[in-house]
């Protein structure tokens, strides 16, 4: 692995962290292709493209910053493409006064575009309890 590109993949996930605790959705949509597609933690369960007004309705939900941690970060990087696989750990909370503190999976796609390393896709995820209920498992800490 090199690790300048490495670096660098670090360095444009800390801009996006530093971009979702600010709550800057205009910020957040630099670091995206055009063809971004997610599998995000709402609905739908595609999502293709940025949409900076969706994201910044999410943003408009929280009261002050968002707490937004990535950890146990692994890193692969080829010549155009690299992913990044993470435990991340949002905290904060609601404008309607609900604590959030919740750990989520999250795989994201790298593609080296002429200015750069841009993510390419986002999947993010949490477990459920499979014992009938389907209950999201936001309980858990690793």
């Amino acid at each position: 692995m090199n690790s300048n590109e490495a670096a660098a993949i670090r360095e444009k996930t800390s801009e996006w962290n530093r971009a979702l605790r600010e709550k800057d959705a205009e910020a957040a949509g630099r670091f995206f292709t055009d063809d971004l597609v997610t599998f995000d933690l709402a609905p739908p369960l595609k999502q293709t493209g940025y949409d900076r007004r969706a994201m910044q309705a999410w943003f408009d939900t929280w009261d002050g910053k968002i707490g937004y941690d990535v950890t146990d970060q692994v890193i692969e990087v080829g010549d155009r493409l690299a992913v990044a696989r993470s435990l991340d750990h949002m905290t904060g909370t609601k404008k309607d006064g609900e604590h959030v503190d919740v750990w989520t999976r999250s795989t994201v796609c790298f593609r080296k575009e002429a200015d750069g390393w841009k993510v390419m896709h986002v999947h993010s995820s949490v477990p459920f309890y499979m014992d009938g209920s389907f209950k999201a498992a936001i309980d858990l800490r690793p």
